[in-house]
């Protein structure tokens, strides 16, 4: 079981967890509830470079299309090839297998201007999304 604390959040609803010099993202258990039922996921190519609050992959649910955005900048170093097989792990397992792509952290003091977890829940129960 990840430990949210030890992840920061974006506005956007993304998540970063950071192992050393690589941030893995996905999108946060909010976040899949609302988009409900995730039917195909777009990854970034490996090498590809992406800025903070760039767009970096796409999900489709039943509903719509909804842009991944990196939470911090740097180089796509792996991709998760398990959610384009599946990508209901995106709705199963959000913070674990659900994950979507690692980057490379050009500039690590980026990833102080994301939120808590503490922060990110009073985010959303204050309804901004």
């Amino acid at each position: 079981m990840i430990d949210l604390e030890k992840l920061r959040f974006t506005k956007t609803h993304e998540w970063l967890r950071v192992e050393g010099s690589t941030g893995y993202v996905g999108i946060t258990d909010h976040a899949q509830k609302e988009i409900t039922d995730v039917v195909f996921v777009e990854l970034p190519k490996i090498g590809k470079e992406v800025e903070k609050a760039g767009e970096a992959a796409v999900v489709e649910s039943v509903k719509a299309a909804f842009s991944i955005y990196a939470p911090v900048s740097g180089k796509v170093v792996k991709a998760n090839g398990a959610v384009e097989k599946d990508p209901s792990l995106v709705n199963k397992s959000p913070y674990e297998e659900g994950w979507f792509f690692a980057i490379e952290i050009k500039d690590k003091s980026e990833i102080d201007s994301l939120m808590t977890e503490k922060d990110y829940l009073e985010f959303i129960k204050t309804g901004a999304h």
